[in-house]
């Protein structure tokens, strides 16, 4: 095979030089987010932008009601045996205190090494983590009447609520037809 450049160039050649294709394909949020927080994230101390985006995975959700992290200091060129800071709802900070030992043990399950050796709380207002989303109510449409006695037959409450939803989105198509 033969290149480009192997060819030999006259004064009426016209060969574009390589050129890296702009743009490519569409990125989703959840992938440029990590890279655009990076900066922020690190200037707070945080390593992973993920400890405060999953806190209430790390704490449970009680307690990420009442506190969130709001840096993780290390000593001079480690990563490891850092203080984590707190803030603390101020009626909480008792309750907090206490399981200060097995915060510290979430955060380093979490990281997977003892990144985190002591936490100092700061008493302040703490933004609760979004509610779950409510489920939908189960729809009012009746079930066709030939497909209902089939269904009651169904042991596994689960797969039966599962084909009675199917069984109303399919009931009112049969005249469309």
């Amino acid at each position: 095979m033969e290149r480009s450049s192997d060819k030999p160039r006259g004064k009426g050649s016209k060969v574009k030089p390589y050129e890296r294709p702009r743009g490519g394909p569409a990125k989703p949020i959840a992938e440029l987010m990590p890279q655009i927080g990076r900066t922020a994230f690190r200037r707070f101390g945080f390593v992973q932008s993920s400890v405060v985006t999953r806190w209430p995975e790390i704490v449970g959700p009680a307690h990420a009601r009442v506190c969130a992290p709001e840096s993780i200091r290390f000593p001079p060129g480690e990563k490891s045996e850092g203080i984590l800071q707190l803030v603390v709802t101020p009626a909480h900070a008792p309750l907090i205190q206490h399981v200060i030992p097995e915060i510290i043990e979430r955060v380093n399950r979490f990281f997977g090494y003892s990144a985190v050796s002591r936490v100092k709380l700061r008493q302040g207002a703490v933004k609760p983590p979004p509610a779950e989303k409510p489920k939908a109510p189960p729809s009012l449409k009746p079930i066709p009447m030939e497909l209902g006695d089939s269904l009651r037959d169904i042991g596994d409450p689960e797969l039966r609520t599962v084909l009675e939803s199917l069984a109303r989105s399919l009931g009112g198509q049969d005249g469309k037809g």
